[in-house]
This record gives C-alpha cells, structure tokens and sequence, in this order.
C-alpha cells in the first residue's frame, strides 16, 4: 500500500482541482480517516499518531481500482499539511495505474456489466490458474463474454496482461469466490460454466467447490442446453460432483476418461507425464428456472443519535447460523457524524464495509455490500444494534 512517514501533519479540509480532503473522521487508537475524493473516485486516507511520527497511508477498504490516483492523492497531501518527511514508498509514475485495467471488475462492476453485455453467449471459468484454457475459450470464441474468476490475485493480474497483449476485449476477470458470483447472476443465463483441475481436498470435502447447493446455482444459471464441465485428476473429486448433479430433478451428464482436449493447462500437462488419468464430467442443463428471487435492500430507514451509539460502541461479534455481524471500529467526525467499520455476511465471503451515521440518516459509505441473502441477514442485525444503542 503507498506509504509515507512525516514528523508532523496539520490537517486543514480543502479542495485542490481534481484532488480534494473534504474530512476527517477519528478513530479511538489514535487513527484518523481523511475522506478523499480524486476525479471519479473517492477512498480514504489514513493518518496514524505515533509517540515520534505519523504513517499516512492509503486505507485498505476503499483502495481506488486506479491507484494511481491514491498516489497522487498521497503526494499532494504530503505537500499540503506535512513537515519533515522521514521515508515514503509511493513511487508514482506517468504510466502507473491512473486507469484500471480494462479486463479485471469488482463483481459489482461486473453484475453491471453483465447486465448491459450484447455478447451472444456468455462463459464463466472458475479457478483459471495460468489463464490458457480461458484465453484459448476467448480466441476462438468472440462473440462470447468470457468471465474467469480466481482467488490468487497473481494470477488474474498475469491473465488481465496477456488479454490485453492479445488484443482480447472479451476477457472479464474478477477476484471473489465463485459460489458468491453465481448466487447473484441471473437465471438462464449463462451458455457455459468450467471448472478445470480445483483442489480436491480429499481430506475436506466440505471445502470443495463442487457441493449440493454450487450444482443448483449452476442448473438455474445455465441456459437450458447449457453445460457445466468439471475437468479433474481426482477420482474422488470426480464421483463427488457427479453424485451432486445426479441429486438434481433432472440430470443429462456425459462422463470421460482420458479425453484430448485443443488446449491444456500446465497442471494438466505435468499429470499427463506422469501418466496420471484424467476424468471429465458434463452435465447439460435442460431445465428452464425459474427468475432470481428478489433479495431486498441494504438501506437504513432512519437517523440515529451518533453520540449515544459512539458512547456505547465496543468491539464485538455476533454469530448465527449462517452469517455474522462484526462491529471492528468506530470513527467521530465533526459535525455530529460517525463511521462504524464492520465487517459481516456469510462466513466464507464476508464484506468489510463502513456505514456513515447521524441525525439524518445513515448509508454505506463509499463501497455497498452486495445483496446477498448472508448480507441482508447481517444488515438487518446490524439495524437491531443500532435501534437498541439508540433507544438504551
């Protein structure tokens, strides 16, 4: 994260052309969060007191897509309200991110631009790795949205170059957990769904992508005709996805061993080498779902005391069966306005988001949680925990 360390910082709001620090909100540990607004992006900055220094910094939550503009934010913030500059790691340059990178989306951006795609047909790889089976699907298919979801951030960032080396303008990546992203797309929807070599956790199989719940989201995604393929060297893992499928009302699978494909990953070349099977499992969809159910909002219907809610916020969790509600931080701004820092929703997709509350009312301030079935259970105790700080 770009960094700097000054001797000393006297913050004073103000605008300044593009970049403006409209705020200050401070925390109970001696941190300040510095409300930053930088052309089309707003984030936060972060100023630490320690006992001989400060570390000013950008916040994790709100880090800008460009962060080239969090850079320059930085700059500008050492020249205006900092003495004596002890060591900074900024390292801004003319051909630094001040644009993102066309080919990776948050999954808000992505919904959105799935929303509004004229792509005759739309793929999705779970789990791409290296990139080559996804990069062959967007070559050999243009008229087909290719969306690659991953968890290993190296490898979306190396897959979002060599789309763009290769003049792919069909390639959307995103970095979030694949059962997340297909519990919010729409219904018959999707032509194709792979997922090439995932870890088997043979020992856990709790963990497994493939579960009961994953082959429903993936039936009523599809189009009916579309297809799921499960690509594996796992025997186990391969008998456990085709015994959820089978679990479906309707089933039409077609199971290989061994199967050539045009394109193979690394992973799957070394296993061929060493003789290794592999096993494909397809199952295609002939069922026409019914539409996504409405979730619901995430929104706060009334003000809020914030000087009683501040007076009785500490640091605490609460858990349920399928979601949680951490409370982590509470930050006062003038004015009569807090910032609470929580994290909530399902156990294994949380968010971290902060909500901005006073007199007149309270928001999710700068990133809004997805709406999500966890997300609206968690928003709703979160409603509970402020009506009861308010009333108490």
């Amino acid at each position: 994260m770009p960094n700097f360390i000054a001797k000393k910082v006297n913050f004073t709001p103000k605008e300044c052309g593009e970049i403006s620090f409209l705020w200050e909100a401070r925390g109970r540990q001696g941190v300040s969060l510095i409300y930053t607004k930088s052309s089309s992006e707003e984030f936060f900055i972060t100023l630490k007191k320690r006992e001989e220094d400060w570390v000013v910094k950008g916040e994790k939550l709100t880090k800008p897509a460009k962060i080239g503009l969090l850079q320059n934010a930085l700059v500008k913030f050492k020249e205006l309200y900092c003495e004596q500059i002890l060591s900074e790691a900024i390292a801004v340059k003319n051909t630094r991110l001040t644009q993102k990178d066309s080919a990776i989306f948050d999954v808000g951006e992505l919904l959105e631009n799935l929303r509004q795609s004229e792509f005759e047909s739309k793929f999705i790889e779970i789990g791409f790795g290296s990139g080559r089976h996804l990069l062959f699907q967007a070559e050999n298919n243009p008229n087909t949205l290719v969306i690659g979801i991953e968890v290993y951030k190296p490898s979306l960032e190396q897959v979002a170059k060599l789309a763009k080396t290769r003049n792919l303008n069909n390639v959307m990546l995103v970095n979030c957990d694949a059962r997340l992203l297909l519990s919010l797309i729409e219904s018959n929807f999707i032509d194709k769904i792979f997922l090439h070599f995932p870890v088997p956790w043979d020992d856990a199989p709790h963990r497994r992508v493939a579960s009961a719940k994953f082959a429903l989201e993936c039936e009523r995604t599809l189009k009916a005709g579309g297809k799921f393929e499960l690509r594996t060297d796992s025997r186990e893992y391969a008998d456990f996805t085709l015994a959820q499928i089978l679990d479906l009302c309707n089933a039409d699978v077609q199971i290989y061993k061994n199967r050539d494909l045009k394109v193979s990953s690394k992973y799957e070349d070394r296993w061929k080498r060493h003789q290794k099977d592999i096993y494909d499992v397809i199952f295609t969809c002939e069922k026409q779902s019914e539409p996504r159910a409405g979730q619901g909002k995430l929104k706060f219907e009334n003000g809020y005391d914030a000087s009683k809610i501040a007076a009785k916020f500490s640091n605490q969790t609460i858990k349920k069966d399928d979601f949680f509600l951490h409370l982590e931080e509470k930050y006062e701004k003038d004015g009569g306005e807090i910032l609470l820092r929580a994290a909530f929703g399902a156990f294994n997709a949380p968010e971290h988001c902060y909500v901005l509350l006073g007199e007149k009312g309270a928001e999710y301030f700068i990133k809004k949680p997805l709406v999500t079935a966890e997300n609206l259970k968690a928003h709703l105790a979160l409603k509970e925990y402020l009506a009861d700080a308010k009333n108490n």
